[in-house]
């Protein structure tokens, strides 16, 4: 696809911004729709979206709006949606009449829904109907929306059950410093967009509590066991989770500064109450709502995840972050060679 392109982002946060960014610097026409009124001013008068992606002048390609509907029906190329997973229903529950039959969506939210256990993809075909999946995309990876707008190389990857979908993706979004992959395992990208979270919340307790790289690196390599195993029993390949997708953002999340979700383990090991935590942070960390589901939906798919049980412990149990580290390391003693068909 050639040319200017016009494509809608809906959801203005952080990494929302960063995207719509992406596409205006590609020469596209964005329409940003935004949930604040005092964002969408900010935008459209001085190039700014400062509460979500402070320092990041935006090209004038963007332009921004909070006037849902006549976002989407803006959009005949392509829609970009970065609405927070818990609250994907309830907004995409007002828009579906409203929207093109025909326009191809790519869905960059990470998580799972807590109250069915839905993917992101899930829920789309919910309410749009199963034929929706022909025209339905996925993008995950390793991208901080900071060092987006900054210029710094990144690469993600871009799912689809119908392959032209994610060329169109691919086309419309790279560039000479946004490099995207296609693959065909929607499911896959999303179970590593999601539960990254929740391996690098263990990742910031563990720093939190004072310890390094070695321990780090044992969540790291088995939060990719548990989540591949995961990913498996829903239909996924185990390639995509030694991808982008998988070890890709999973490295990022539990290793860089900006990573909410490592943010919000730190505080954690460090003895922080969870809800104060959360209430100091004008952002969303996917990974708390995630955990709850990730762990109902292993016990689902009779998946043994012991991170994540431990992380469900700490967050809504009131367990220590130190005792919690404790159950992991006490353990019945594996072989590495299960990696994927024995738990733990």
């Amino acid at each position: 696809m050639g040319g200017s392109a016009r494509v809608t982002v809906v959801g203005a946060g952080s990494w929302g911004t960063a995207l719509a960014w992406v596409l205006a610097e590609n020469g596209h026409r964005v329409t940003l729709w935004c949930r604040e009124e005092e964002t969408a001013h900010a935008i459209n008068r001085e190039r700014r979206n400062t509460p979500y992606l402070p320092g990041a002048p935006l090209p004038e390609g963007i332009s921004a709006t909070t006037d849902l509907v006549a976002a989407v029906q803006s959009a005949p190329e392509l829609l970009v949606w970065v609405v927070p997973t818990q609250f994907t229903r309830s907004v995409l529950s007002g828009l579906r009449e409203h929207l093109p039959h025909d326009v191809a969506i790519v869905t960059a939210s990470k998580g799972i829904e807590v109250d069915t256990l839905q993917l992101v993809s899930g829920v789309f075909e919910e309410l749009l109907g199963p034929t929706c999946r022909d025209r339905l995309a996925v993008l995950s990876g390793p991208s901080f929306a900071r060092e987006v707008v900054q210029g710094a190389p990144t690469a993600v990857a871009v799912a689809a059950w119908n392959p032209s979908v994610a060329d169109t993706v691919q086309t419309l979004f790279a560039s000479t410093t946004f490099r995207v992959y296609t693959n065909s395992d929607p499911v896959g990208t999303q179970v590593g967009g999601a539960l990254k979270n929740v391996v690098a919340i263990a990742a910031g307790a563990v720093e939190g509590l004072g310890y390094g790289s070695n321990t780090q690196a044992v969540l790291i390599t088995r939060g990719l066991a548990e989540m591949t195993r995961l990913g498996i029993s829903m239909g996924a390949s185990a390639e995509t989770f030694a991808g982008l997708s998988g070890m890709g953002d999973l490295v990022l999340t539990c290793t860089g500064g900006l990573s909410r979700n490592r943010q919000v383990g730190i505080a954690l090991g460090k003895g922080g109450n969870l809800e104060q935590i959360l209430g100091e942070m004008r952002m969303v960390a996917e990974g708390v709502k995630t955990t709850e589901a990730a762990l109902r939906l292993a016990r689902k798919q009779h998946v043994e995840m012991p991170i994540v049980e431990q992380v469900h412990r700490v967050l809504f149990d009131g367990m220590g972050a130190k005792d919690a580290l404790t159950a992991l390391m006490t353990r019945p003693q594996k072989s590495e060679g299960d990696f994927l068909a024995d738990p733990g």
